[in-house]
């Protein structure tokens, strides 16, 4: 079976082939513990003329996502749905890196997820010269605007925004400004997990690995939440409200199982 790796370069020629792009932009996407930011590292190792950065890079600060947690609604201090990124910042990476010439350093921001911030500028890594491709991986990159819907579908929206105002202040986020920045891409590809409990069992094998450790009763208690703020968004991806032309199934085990074209 075809691997990731091989998809995001039959895409990257696609683009190549059928536009004028001479720097294909392209996004992977794909639920949390999907594996998309290793499968673009794995690309990236065989094609290191190829520029990565993820939707993770470019949170908004902590400073940031409290003023707007201030003017909107609490839920906007967590960072990862929409309205908690700041795309401008990505989309001025492209530009930069788009122009750059044979010995331009390109800085790519970085978030320490440690410190729930992004990293100093001056600990960015740099991208040096003019990348024959950028890829950008995110949860929730291409996904398709969504109608607000008042009727909470977990705990977090029941309990923590039962006046509908975080959902809908997402669902905007969405529509208005993630669209225009989602045009901006030559091509997309999605990771389709088996399932929404699945996306939740990866996600505690990556906290597993980040902690060294088994997950006690708290760490579960705070997944649960800290999920809850991708389901519905993740749910939709998974019904195929999303824009990707590859669409890769994976198994439980994030082993491809089939590839859909569209």
């Amino acid at each position: 079976m075809t691997d990731v790796a091989a998809i995001i370069g039959e895409a990257i020629a696609e683009v190549r082939a059928r536009t004028s792009a001479p720097i294909p932009l392209i996004g992977v996407a794909g639920a949390q513990g999907s594996g998309k930011s290793y499968q673009c590292r794995r690309y990236v190792d065989a094609h290191p003329r190829t520029a990565h950065l993820s939707l993770d890079d470019v949170y908004f600060t902590r400073a940031e996502r409290a003023e707007l947690a201030r003017r909107f609604h609490p839920l906007f201090a967590t960072r990862g749905p929409p309205g908690t990124h700041a795309l401008g910042l990505a989309m001025s990476v492209f530009a930069a890196l788009r122009k750059a010439g044979p010995e331009t350093q390109t800085p790519l921001p970085r978030f320490d997820k440690a410190s729930d911030d992004r990293a100093p500028e001056g600990d960015w890594p740099r991208f040096v010269g003019r990348p024959d491709a950028i890829l950008f991986d995110g949860w929730c990159v291409g996904a398709s605007a969504v109608a607000f819907d008042p009727a909470p579908i977990n705990a977090l929206e029941r309990e923590e925004d039962s006046d509908g105002r975080w959902r809908a202040q997402v669902a905007k986020d969405l529509a208005e400004r993630y669209q225009p920045f989602f045009d901006a891409f030559d091509a997309f590809i999605y990771l389709r997990a088996p399932s929404w409990e699945i996306v939740r069992r990866w996600r505690g094998e990556q906290e597993i690995e980040n902690l060294g450790r088994a997950l006690n009763g708290d760490d579960e208690r705070r997944l649960d939440r800290f999920c809850m703020h991708y389901e519905r968004i993740t749910r939709a991806m998974l019904d195929g409200h999303h824009r990707a032309r590859w669409v890769v199934q994976l198994d439980e085990a994030r082993n491809v199982v089939g590839v859909e074209r569209r």
